[in-house]
């Protein structure tokens, strides 16, 4: 799909790799997207060194020049939106209307809203202090002033569902909090980030503040979490990844930002609007086939409702159409890769050893013939213990689990290593916010799995650490430095 091999971004300069190329592969067609940069480790370090040496210019931009920069971007990723989202679309399997208007659009969107959030204030005054005369000196009224500072260099390593809204959410802010940024893509789809450094580079982006490495060997990945003059890493992945960065973090204690696993946990009470919970529950089938770490996986329904919402769930996955994204009214693509598919198709198979009733999909579908397809999956008569019901399978399966009352609901959905975002569904709202409240998770959709994109995002246990979106993302990528004086 692309003429030449990709190189690398760094210092302003695109670079040869030194590891050679690999190839990016269509997860519906499995023929050849591209080839891909393959980084050496020294090339890693190089362009954090790069982002080093540039920040100490950058941190010091006037905010209207760093907002400008941003927008700039913002306007050219628009310009260029249907080849970026045809690019996108063959990286990631995703449908044609995903790729254009969750994955490009989002990305565009984004870096408009950060060139807003770089002229955000970024010092807050803390009320004044009497302190009386002592050891640290004479009595007098202190003032002081909170400022956000930027962290330094920060390290991006993105996900490989959204190549165009993870990465944007990770380098909008960064820049805009006056960062400098190695980005660091998912190795399946890296060739929509290398345009997002095309369009930052054209908006007049300098030489060092932003750095692309990419590779498909894990040393990459290490490099660019473990180089020197790295400040800080943002993290978007798997919670096994994301503790093996913790760990390298905390021998020379760079900030981080965590994004990690999830296995949702949906609440549908006796009383609530069944249509409303299935039309949620059911975009796990569909959404990124179910690569998405927020959602709705884990069906706790009150008993009450249990077949009728199992058999509206199953209705619904069996009206979805799978197949090529690229065609008009495909709803469900491809998974990633084989490998994952496969990982997937374990998982089901898992369930149905572990005693679960399969009451659609569980057959591996070939609409093109080729492609990594799994049929949307439904899991009834599960149990808490399973590891269906406990592990994150990040694929269109969904596992349904009973209960009697309220109280036993909140335990069950509490009863997780993961906690990113839970939702209720219930006809009493008041109930649905005393549950909400009760919720070991960073995010709770009442009635709803839309999300408010100024809401602070992240989760609870080993679903992440730190919060982004919004302002928050400004905070996130940000040092807090207090002043003070005397009066």
């Amino acid at each position: 799909m692309t003429n030449a091999p990709q190189r690398l971004f760094i210092d302003g300069e695109w670079t040869e790799p030194a590891g050679g190329h690999y190839e990016v592969t269509d997860p519906a067609t499995e023929e050849t997207v591209g080839l891909a940069p393959e980084a050496s480790r020294a090339q890693v370090y190089e362009a954090a060194a790069a982002a080093r040496a540039a920040f100490a210019s950058w941190s010091r931009t006037r905010p209207g020049e760093r907002a400008a920069i941003l927008d700039r971007a913002a306007g050219l990723i628009q310009r260029d939106s249907a080849a970026l989202a045809d690019l996108a679309r063959a990286e990631s399997g995703a449908t044609t209307a995903t790729a254009r208007g969750m994955q490009v659009a989002v990305g565009a969107a984004r870096f408009r809203r950060y060139a807003k959030g770089a002229l955000e204030p970024v010092e807050e005054a803390v009320a004044p202090q009497i302190n009386e005369a002592g050891p640290m000196g004479r009595a007098g009224i202190f003032g002081a002033l909170a400022v956000r500072q930027p962290v330094g260099v920060v390290t991006c390593v993105t996900s490989y569902n959204n190549p165009w809204a993870n990465p944007a959410g990770k380098i909008a802010p960064a820049l805009a909090m006056g960062n400098t940024v190695v980005v660091k893509p998912a190795p399946q789809d890296p060739l929509s980030v290398y345009r997002m450094a095309e369009a930052l580079a054209e908006a007049g982006v300098p030489p060092g503040v932003v750095n692309v490495v990419s590779g498909s060997a894990p040393e990459v990945g290490e490099a660019a979490v473990d180089a020197g003059d790295v400040d800080m890493v943002s993290f978007t992945g798997s919670t096994a990844v994301g503790q093996r960065i913790a760990e390298v973090c905390g021998r020379s204690m760079k900030r981080q930002l965590m994004e990690l696993g999830g296995k949702g946990a949906a609440l549908v009470f006796e009383d609530a609007d069944l249509g409303a919970a299935v039309a949620g529950i059911g975009t796990t089938f569909s959404f990124y086939s179910g690569q998405i770490c927020t959602a709705p996986t884990r069906v706790l329904v009150q008993r009450g409702v249990q077949d009728a919402l199992i058999a509206q769930l199953a209705a619904y996955a069996g009206h979805l159409k799978v197949g090529d994204p690229a065609v008009k009214g495909t709803v469900v693509g491809p998974v990633i890769s084989a490998a994952h598919r496969d990982r997937v198709e374990s998982y089901v198979e898992l369930g149905r050893e572990e005693g679960a009733r399969i009451v659609t999909g569980g057959e591996r579908p070939d609409p093109t013939g080729r492609g990594f397809y799994v049929a949307p999956t439904l899991l009834a008569d599960c149990t808490p213990d399973m590891r269906v019901v406990r592990e994150e399978i990040f694929g269109p399966v969904v596992v349904v689990v009973p209960f009697d009352d309220e109280e036993e609901g909140i335990a069950l959905a509490n009863d997780s290593d993961y906690g990113l975002i839970d939702y209720v569904w219930s006809g009493d709202v008041a109930r649905a916010f005393r549950v909400a409240r009760r919720l070991r998770a960073g995010g709770v959709g009442v009635n709803t799995i839309g999300r408010n994109m100024e809401a602070p995002f992240g989760g609870f246990k080993r679903s992440g650490v730190g919060r982004d979106v919004g302002s928050y993302a400004l905070h996130a990528y940000s040092e807090v430095q207090s002043i003070v004086w005397p009066g």
